[in-house]
Protein backbone atom coordinates (compact mmCIF):
# COMPACT_ATOMS: atom_id res chain seq x y z
CA UNK A 1 0.00 0.00 0.00
CA UNK A 2 1.31 3.46 -0.92
CA UNK A 3 1.91 5.97 1.92
CA UNK A 4 -0.79 8.31 0.56
CA UNK A 5 -3.35 5.51 0.51
CA UNK A 6 -2.42 4.47 4.05
CA UNK A 7 -2.82 8.04 5.30
CA UNK A 8 -5.97 9.11 3.43
CA UNK A 9 -7.56 5.68 2.72
CA UNK A 10 -8.01 6.44 -0.97
CA UNK A 11 -5.89 6.37 -4.10
CA UNK A 12 -3.83 9.42 -5.04
CA UNK A 13 -5.24 11.39 -7.96
CA UNK A 14 -2.24 12.77 -9.81
CA UNK A 15 -2.59 15.55 -12.40
CA UNK A 16 -2.11 12.86 -15.04
CA UNK A 17 -5.30 11.03 -14.08
CA UNK A 18 -7.76 13.57 -12.69
CA UNK A 19 -10.62 11.37 -13.74
CA UNK A 20 -12.86 9.64 -11.23
CA UNK A 21 -11.39 6.68 -9.44
CA UNK A 22 -11.73 3.39 -11.28
CA UNK A 23 -13.00 5.00 -14.51
CA UNK A 24 -10.21 3.77 -16.74
CA UNK A 25 -6.74 2.42 -16.57
CA UNK A 26 -3.98 3.92 -18.72
CA UNK A 27 -1.27 1.68 -20.06
CA UNK A 28 1.63 2.00 -22.50
CA UNK A 29 1.56 4.74 -25.15
CA UNK A 30 -1.82 6.04 -23.99
CA UNK A 31 -0.30 6.94 -20.58
CA UNK A 32 2.60 8.79 -22.23
CA UNK A 33 0.26 10.67 -24.62
CA UNK A 34 -2.00 11.79 -21.75
CA UNK A 35 1.00 12.89 -19.68
CA UNK A 36 2.41 14.95 -22.56
CA UNK A 37 -0.97 16.62 -23.10
CA UNK A 38 -1.27 17.54 -19.41
CA UNK A 39 2.29 18.91 -19.30
CA UNK A 40 1.62 21.02 -22.42
CA UNK A 41 -1.58 22.35 -20.83
CA UNK A 42 0.33 23.37 -17.69
CA UNK A 43 3.04 25.07 -19.82
CA UNK A 44 0.40 27.03 -21.78
CA UNK A 45 -1.28 28.25 -18.61
CA UNK A 46 2.07 29.27 -17.06
CA UNK A 47 2.98 31.17 -20.24
CA UNK A 48 -0.39 32.97 -20.27
CA UNK A 49 0.04 33.95 -16.59
CA UNK A 50 3.61 35.19 -17.16
CA UNK A 51 2.51 37.24 -20.19
CA UNK A 52 -0.34 38.80 -18.20
CA UNK A 53 2.03 39.74 -15.36
CA UNK A 54 4.63 41.14 -17.78
CA UNK A 55 2.06 43.35 -19.53
CA UNK A 56 0.90 44.70 -16.16
CA UNK A 57 4.46 45.52 -15.06
CA UNK A 58 5.36 47.05 -18.44
CA UNK A 59 2.32 49.35 -18.25
CA UNK A 60 3.44 50.70 -14.85
CA UNK A 61 7.18 50.96 -15.57
CA UNK A 62 8.62 54.44 -16.03
CA UNK A 63 11.60 54.98 -18.27
CA UNK A 64 14.02 57.46 -16.69
CA UNK A 65 16.45 59.68 -18.46
CA UNK A 66 19.27 61.48 -16.71
CA UNK A 67 21.41 64.36 -17.80
CA UNK A 68 24.97 65.22 -16.92
CA UNK A 69 25.03 66.84 -13.49
CA UNK A 70 21.84 65.19 -12.18
CA UNK A 71 22.14 63.77 -8.69
CA UNK A 72 21.05 60.14 -8.62
CA UNK A 73 20.37 57.83 -5.67
CA UNK A 74 21.23 54.23 -6.48
CA UNK A 75 19.35 51.68 -4.43
CA UNK A 76 21.23 48.41 -4.64
CA UNK A 77 19.27 45.31 -3.81
CA UNK A 78 20.18 41.65 -4.19
CA UNK A 79 16.94 41.08 -6.08
CA UNK A 80 16.65 44.20 -8.21
CA UNK A 81 18.48 47.43 -8.88
CA UNK A 82 16.50 50.64 -8.93
CA UNK A 83 17.74 54.10 -9.82
CA UNK A 84 15.85 57.04 -8.40
CA UNK A 85 16.30 60.75 -8.84
CA UNK A 86 17.58 62.34 -5.63
CA UNK A 87 15.69 65.39 -4.38
CA UNK A 88 18.02 67.62 -2.43
CA UNK A 89 17.05 68.06 1.22
CA UNK A 90 19.15 70.61 3.15
CA UNK A 91 18.35 68.97 6.50
CA UNK A 92 20.25 65.85 5.41
CA UNK A 93 23.49 67.70 4.74
CA UNK A 94 26.11 67.09 7.45
CA UNK A 95 28.84 69.60 8.04
CA UNK A 96 31.85 67.28 8.22
CA UNK A 97 34.15 70.02 9.50
CA UNK A 98 32.21 70.05 12.82
CA UNK A 99 32.56 66.29 13.35
CA UNK A 100 35.92 65.01 14.58
CA UNK A 101 36.32 61.62 12.91
CA UNK A 102 38.66 58.92 14.17
CA UNK A 103 40.80 56.75 11.92
CA UNK A 104 38.05 54.09 11.81
CA UNK A 105 35.53 56.80 10.69
CA UNK A 106 33.65 56.79 14.00
CA UNK A 107 33.17 59.74 16.33
CA UNK A 108 32.54 60.23 20.02
CA UNK A 109 29.09 61.27 21.17
CA UNK A 110 29.42 63.94 23.84
CA UNK A 111 26.56 65.53 25.78
CA UNK A 112 26.20 69.29 25.51
CA UNK A 113 23.50 70.05 28.08
CA UNK A 114 20.59 68.69 30.09
CA UNK A 115 17.28 69.83 28.61
CA UNK A 116 14.74 68.28 30.97
CA UNK A 117 14.23 65.78 33.79
CA UNK A 118 11.49 63.34 34.72
CA UNK A 119 10.82 60.39 37.01
CA UNK A 120 9.85 57.07 35.47
CA UNK A 121 7.85 54.88 37.85
CA UNK A 122 8.46 51.17 37.36
CA UNK A 123 6.86 48.31 39.31
CA UNK A 124 9.32 48.24 42.20
CA UNK A 125 11.29 51.46 41.87
CA UNK A 126 11.44 54.95 40.47
CA UNK A 127 14.14 55.89 37.96
CA UNK A 128 15.14 59.48 37.41
CA UNK A 129 15.83 60.38 33.77
CA UNK A 130 17.44 63.38 32.09
CA UNK A 131 16.91 64.54 28.53
CA UNK A 132 20.36 65.00 27.00
CA UNK A 133 21.26 67.15 24.01
CA UNK A 134 24.22 65.54 22.23
CA UNK A 135 26.91 67.30 20.21
CA UNK A 136 26.33 67.20 16.41
CA UNK A 137 22.59 66.53 16.92
CA UNK A 138 19.49 68.71 16.91
CA UNK A 139 17.11 69.19 19.85
CA UNK A 140 14.64 66.78 18.21
CA UNK A 141 17.28 64.03 18.52
CA UNK A 142 17.83 64.51 22.27
CA UNK A 143 17.53 61.27 24.26
CA UNK A 144 16.34 60.28 27.71
CA UNK A 145 19.15 58.76 29.78
CA UNK A 146 19.32 57.51 33.39
CA UNK A 147 20.47 60.27 35.75
CA UNK A 148 22.93 58.10 37.70
CA UNK A 149 24.70 56.86 34.56
CA UNK A 150 25.05 60.40 33.23
CA UNK A 151 26.42 61.67 36.60
CA UNK A 152 29.07 58.94 36.61
CA UNK A 153 30.17 59.44 33.00
CA UNK A 154 29.74 63.21 32.61
CA UNK A 155 29.93 64.93 36.04
CA UNK A 156 30.70 68.30 34.43
CA UNK A 157 27.04 68.53 33.31
CA UNK A 158 25.92 68.59 36.94
CA UNK A 159 28.14 71.35 38.38
CA UNK A 160 26.85 74.45 40.18
CA UNK A 161 26.38 76.58 37.05
CA UNK A 162 22.60 76.21 36.89
CA UNK A 163 22.32 72.72 35.43
CA UNK A 164 21.69 71.06 38.79
CA UNK A 165 19.26 68.22 38.74
CA UNK A 166 17.38 67.48 41.94
CA UNK A 167 17.53 63.95 43.31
Amino acid sequence: MAPYEALYRRRCKTPICWDEEGERKLVGPELIQTTVEKVNLVKQRLKATQDRMKSYIDAHRKEMEFEVGDKVFLKASPWKGVMRRYRSDPSRIIRTSDVQLRDDLSYEELPVEILDTKKKVLRNKTVQLVKVLWRNHSVEEATWEPLEAMKEKYPHLFDDSGNNVED
